[in-house]
């Protein structure tokens, strides 16, 4: 069952709408220290927790998504200071980060039940058996970075039809952080990410993850479309789509679709869709810009519970 372990106390305890059309960002890649992280590892799926007074009840909790090949430890330093704005903020609120490792990622990677299918259906069930297992309350908020956004849409779409059961509870918000990474060498934050993803196995180096199950993922992510939910989204949730401003590779008709979306106006029976645009990015959104996505996060955050 679970295998845990606590570290120390002060800071040890992570395109794409459409289908298979033409070349699009959405088609290939869709965001103070802390007194506690936790690491775990179950037979669903591994994650890290990161709460600011571990000792008290969480009062909402928010999933963390990490992009393809990645993992939940590449937002570990954005979410801790997340979690502290969160509180400088609105200091009645105890919020919980669980930073997951998707399946065949991270060290979820090692988990052997976690069977074919590989796609987004499968990645966002497991995000359901993970709170099962672990008897949570279900997420106020999940956040999905390029693929994981993917995962987050569809495991809000799932909650929403039933898919998970009655006492699943759709989340109130899903904030997708996207972008295409275009790549002619190596830069220096590729290169880094690469080397997140490499473990040393005596004297050999190998992948940290199941490099066939992860291209099904890939494969899956490209192919699935979400254009449904975001057309229609259920009533209740709100979904914020963030925009790094360098791509260069953001299809025309997708952004127009996109800012049409946001500029509904509000249903009283209906979800709704906005749009940000956040200065000065690349792929690595948070790291580039983590003061503006910050700025756009924590108001979204901070709605989830005021309202």
């Amino acid at each position: 069952m679970a295998a845990s372990h606590r570290e120390s106390s002060s800071s040890q305890r992570s395109r794409l709408l459409s289908s298979t059309a033409a070349w699009s960002p959405w088609r290939f890649l869709l965001s103070s220290s802390v007194h506690s992280d936790a690491a775990h590892q179950t037979e669903t799926l591994a994650f890290d927790e990161i709460q600011l007074s571990p000792e008290k009840p969480s009062t909402a909790t928010a999933f963390v998504l990490h992009g393809l090949l990645g993992s939940g430890r590449n937002w570990r330093t954005f979410s801790r200071t997340l979690a502290s704005q969160l509180r400088d903020r609105s200091p009645s609120d105890e919020w919980k980060m669980v930073l997951v490792d998707l399946r065949n990622h991270g060290n979820s990677a090692r988990i052997k039940r976690l069977s074919p299918p590989h796609n987004m259906s499968s990645a966002a069930k497991d995000l359901a058996d993970l709170v099962k297992t672990r008897g949570w309350t279900w997420p106020d908020v999940v956040v999905g970075h390029s693929m994981g956004g993917k995962v987050a849409l569809d495991f809000a779409e799932s909650c929403s039809r039933g898919d998970y059961g009655e006492s699943a509870a759709p989340p109130k918000q899903v904030q997708w952080v996207v972008d295409h990474m275009v790549s002619l060498g190596f830069s220096k934050s590729l290169s880094e990410w690469i080397g997140s993803n490499l473990k040393k196995d005596n004297e050999h180096v190998t992948w940290g993850f199941d490099l066939q199950a992860a291209t099904d993922m890939f494969t899956s992510y490209r192919e699935r479309s979400y254009w449904g939910l975001l057309e229609n989204p259920p009533k209740g949730l709100e979904i914020s789509i963030v925009q790094a401003e360098q791509s260069d590779r953001w299809h025309a008709d997708d952004v127009q679709r996109l800012k049409a979306l946001s500029r509904r106006g509000s249903n009283p029976d209906a979800g709704k869709v906005s749009l940000h645009v956040l200065p000065n990015s690349g792929h690595w959104v948070h790291v580039d810009n983590p003061k503006g996505l910050l700025e756009i996060m924590v108001p979204n955050f901070l709605s989830t519970v005021q309202n």
